[in-house]
């Protein structure tokens, strides 16, 4: 197994060079090993998505778990959130065969060893080095097939108390699994609904499938504004990131998004703390400053705030590229077509549209994230080096998984990538001036050290 293969929060690389049957095969009895000899399990559950290559990493992966003598729940095809629901119901650990919202030449593996979230850090490093010494426990594990979809729509829906305001809605599913219960989930309610790339074979064409790039909310854009839709709403391949449009065709930043929801739910909830990434604008931590709650940093990945909200029973949390934990009403599955219903109560109580509820919300100067290529092998030597560049200057910094270099009125932040051989940047400032000139300044840092 290639050691790139193994990240920061999950097991993923392209098929077949890199993921591939054996791989799947390999940790199936890894994984069933370590979970019986470390963690005193009996049982797992698993599930996939519908990707190309997922089915028969899926069959590969249970012969391997099998064979390691652990029983497994298959719940077969599944979005993420579902997977994480099953995980919850049983109060087991499981493997998620996905790769997110990466191309659909890319596979992987999303796994748990505790109940908060999917493995992160030493933990993923941990269930590598484990595979690699071969000790594996054999045995003869039981299979058992079941299917979640009725109870996981029963238990997002059945708590949703829409208003009498009818809204059209159109929803752009990326050809993705979240097609498997978008159209029952969201006919529930008294919408108008629209549904784009709604894949009719269970297949995951090569389309754009990560709402957090702005291109690729194009046709959704086209289409709200053709239809005069009150919303339009985006999800990823797997159903874990969201990405959203007002009535006017304008692109709803996920931190307005959250400052909404918390206007929403700040008086009703007993924790009164909300919770953002590293990479999330500082709008967000001072509209919550506003309301009277407490803003809570954490580092970027959803492994890491999803163990956070449900650690420290954290009513909600956002990530930058669009994962939402909602926590106040049901355990958070990290579900993006639950979040969009959560909006879309919010819509269908107020004469107000989605635009102009946007418009209550200051505006601050930032880029969008920025990608530069670079090696596995050097991208934190890179970090490191602005790192030294900003003590010999005196400035003032957070270590999040990377640095986030704090100015007054501003900051900077740039990243090693743990999902590809990546730096990632984005700045912030109240005024233009300066986000341009720390846009400036940062970029020639990497390009000086990213050698």
């Amino acid at each position: 197994m290639k050691d790139k293969i193994f990240r920061e929060y999950d097991i993923r690389g392209k098929y077949p060079s890199d993921i591939n049957d054996k791989i799947a095969y390999q940790i199936g009895l890894g994984y069933g090993s370590f979970l019986q000899e470390f963690l005193a399990q009996k049982a797992c559950v698993v599930s996939h998505d519908n990707r190309p290559s997922s089915e028969s990493l899926h069959v590969n992966l249970i012969n391997g778990l099998l064979e390691s003598g652990i029983n497994v729940i298959d719940y077969g095809l599944t979005t993420t959130p579902m997977h994480y629901y099953a995980r919850y119901k049983n109060k087991l650990f499981g493997i998620m065969i996905t790769a997110s919202h990466n191309p659909s030449d890319e596979n992987g593996f999303k796994f748990s060893f505790d109940e908060y979230a999917n493995a992160r850090g030493i933990m993923v490093k941990d269930l590598k080095t484990y595979i690699e010494k071969g000790k594996f426990i054999k045995g003869k594990g039981k299979l058992t097939h079941e299917n979640i979809k009725d109870d996981y729509i029963d238990y997002i829906t059945s708590h949703l108390k829409f208003g009498k305001k009818k809204l059209k809605v159109v929803l752009d599913l990326a050809n993705g699994v979240t097609t498997l219960v978008a159209r029952d989930i969201f006919s529930k309610f008294n919408i108008d609904l629209t549904i784009l790339n709604e894949t009719s074979d269970g297949t995951f064409p090569n389309h754009p499938a990560d709402p957090s790039v702005e291109n690729n909310l194009k046709d959704l854009k086209k289409k709200v504004l053709e239809l005069k839709a009150d919303v339009g709403i985006g999800f990823d391949g797997d159903g874990d990131r969201i990405g959203i449009i007002d009535e006017k065709g304008k692109r709803v930043s996920i931190e307005n998004y959250g400052i909404l929801i918390v206007r929403n739910i700040i008086d009703k909830v007993e924790n009164k703390s909300f919770l953002y990434d590293a990479k999330c604008s500082d709008i967000f931590k001072d509209e919550v400053l506003k309301l009277g709650g407490s803003p809570v940093i954490c580092r970027t990945g959803s492994s890491y705030t999803q163990e956070k909200v449900l650690k420290e029973n954290i009513p909600f949390g956002i990530q930058y590229v669009g994962h939402i934990s909602i926590n106040d009403r049901l355990f958070s599955t990290e579900s993006a077509m639950y979040a969009a219903l959560r909006l879309l109560e919010i819509l269908s109580k107020t004469n107000q549209s989605l635009s102009e509820l946007d418009e209550t919300i200051p505006r601050y100067f930032a880029t969008p994230e920025l990608k530069f290529p670079s090696k596995d092998e050097t991208k934190y030597e890179v970090i490191a080096n602005i790192k030294k560049y900003c003590d010999e200057k005196g400035y003032k910094y957070l270590e999040i998984d990377g640095l986030k270099v704090l100015f007054k009125d501003s900051w900077a932040y740039v990243r090693a990538s743990n999902t590809g051989p990546n730096i990632t940047f984005r700045c912030e400032s109240k005024t233009k001036e300066n986000m341009l000139n720390l846009e400036k300044l940062f970029k020639t840092l990497i390009e000086i050290y990213n050698h």
